[in-house]
C-alpha cells in the first residue's frame, strides 16, 4: 500500500503566506520560504504553494517568491495561482516547482489541462478544485451528483478566481472529466470546511475518490490529528492538505505521523 502524504498549503496574497476561514477574513502567517523549510524539516512529504489572488487580480504569480522557495527544498513543490497559458507553466517549472495546480483557467479552458499533460506529462498537472455545497430541497437537479449527507441532500459547486465566482459546474462530474483531460493528481478543497477545523467534507472525497483513479489531495477542514486520520480511513485518499494547524504551530507535522502510523496509517516517517 503506497504512503499517504502530508501536505502543508502556503496560500499567499502580497508575498505572505495569509489563511482565512471559508476563504474570507484572512490573517498573516508567515514567510513563504521560511515556512516551506520549517515544514519539510518536520518531516513534510510535499509543498503546495498558491498565490490565492492572482486569477482574481488578473495577473502572474510571483516568480521570485517561487524562486527563493524552490531553491531550499528538496520535497516536491506545487505552485498554482495566475496561470494562464503553457509559457506559465514553463516558467514556474523553470523557476524551480515539480509541479503546478490551476483552476480558474481549466475551467474556463479545459483544452489546457490535456496540452499542459501531454508537454510536460501528467504528473506535473494537478487540477484544483474548490467545491461548495448546494442544498437541495424537494426534486434533486438534473444533471447534478445528489448525495445524501448528515445536514440534508446536496450537490457540489466548482468555484473559481479564488472562490469568488460560482460556474454551475458539478465538482463530482468534473473531477471526472479532468482525469479524462490528463491531471495527474486533484486537489480537492471545500470551500464549506476551509479554515473552520471541523473536518475534511467526508462524503465529497469519498465520492470523488470512488469515480476516480488519480490520486486524491482532501483540503479544507483540518483542526485534529483524528480529522486526517478520518479523511484516510473514511475516504482512502492518497494525501491530506492543511494549513491552519501547521502554520500556527498547533500539530507538529513528525507528531502527526508518529501517531498515524501508530493507528496503522501506511505514512512515510
Amino acid at each position: 500500500m503506497l504512503a499517504k502524504r502530508i501536505i502543508p498549503c502556503l496560500d499567499m496574497t502580497g508575498g505572505r503566506v495569509v489563511k482565512g476561514v471559508q476563504f474570507v477574513n484572512i490573517r498573516d502567517a508567515g514567510d513563504p520560504p521560511e515556512l516551506a523549510v520549517l515544514y519539510e524539516e518536520q518531516g513534510a512529504d510535499e509543498i503546495i504553494f498558491l498565490d490565492i489572488t492572482a486569477s482574481h487580480e488578473r495577473r502572474d504569480i510571483l516568480i521570485d517568491v517561487v524562486n527563493r522557495t524552490s531553491e531550499q527544498l528538496f520535497i516536491p513543490f506545487t505552485v498554482g495561482g495566475g496561470i494562464r497559458t503553457l509559457q506559465d507553466i514553463q516558467d514556474i517549472l523553470k523557476a524551480g516547482a515539480d509541479k503546478i495546480t490551476i483552476n480558474t483557467t481549466a475551467v474556463k479552458n479545459p483544452e489546457i489541462i490535456k496540452e499542459s499533460s501531454r508537454v510536460y506529462g501528467s504528473q506535473c498537472i494537478v487540477s484544483a478544485i474548490d467545491a461548495k455545497r448546494i442544498y437541495v430541497k424537494g426534486a434533486p437537479p438534473e444533471n447534478r451528483v445528489v448525495l445524501d449527507t448528515p445536514q440534508g441532500p446536496c450537490w457540489w459547486e466548482v468555484y473559481i478566481y479564488g472562490g469568488r465566482k460560482p460556474t454551475g459546474i458539478d465538482a463530482i462530474q468534473w473531477a471526472e472529466k479532468v482525469e479524462q483531460l490528463g491531471a495527474g493528481d486533484i486537489m480537492l478543497t471545500s470551500m464549506d470546511y476551509d479554515g473552520t477545523k471541523d473536518g475534511y467534507d467526508i462524503p465529497l472525497t469519498k465520492e470523488i475518490v470512488k469515480r476516480t483513479n488519480i490520486p486524491i489531495i482532501a483540503s479544507g477542514g483540518a483542526g485534529t490529528i483524528e480529522h486526517i486520520r478520518e479523511v484516510f480511513v473514511e475516504t482512502d485518499c492518497s494525501a491530506a492538505l492543511a494549513a491552519s494547524i501547521f502554520h500556527f504551530r498547533e500539530i507538529d507535522i513528525m507528531d502527526l505521523k508518529r501517531e498515524l502510523q501508530s493507528q496503522n496509517i501506511p505514512i512515510r516517517i
